[in-house]
């Protein structure tokens, strides 16, 4: 699997989670932490926009679609589990990690 898809999936779900955090009552405690979960979410989600649509203009329609898909039903799968306590810090670990593989990919892929 190529870091494109993988970053594509793990900051899709990064943001997903932020947002949907705020309806579920998940918040971390520090509020400098909240401030860097809040910037880490919103960067995902511009970065995923991006990625998807560099996808779509340097790679096969096909790789960018998978992304597009795997990205919504990752999302609901994590949806469908329900909240669960540690989601703030997998949130911040999977933007984390999403927005160093987006940089890998842009870069040497």
């Amino acid at each position: 699997m190529s870091a494109f898809m993988v970053a594509a999936l793990l900051l899709s779900v990064a943001a997903y989670i932020h947002t949907v955090s705020n309806k579920l009552g998940l918040r971390l405690e520090n509020p400098s932490a909240e401030k860097l979960w809040r910037f880490a979410s919103f960067a995902a989600m511009v970065v995923w926009v991006i990625l998807i649509l560099r996808g779509y203009m340097t790679r096969h329609w096909a790789d960018a679609t998978a992304a597009l898909l795997g990205s919504f039903a990752l999302n609901w799968w994590f949806g469908h589990r329900g909240p669960k306590p540690a989601w703030p810090l997998v949130s911040l670990l999977f933007a984390v990690v999403g927005l160093g593989l987006a940089a890998w990919s842009v870069l040497y892929e």
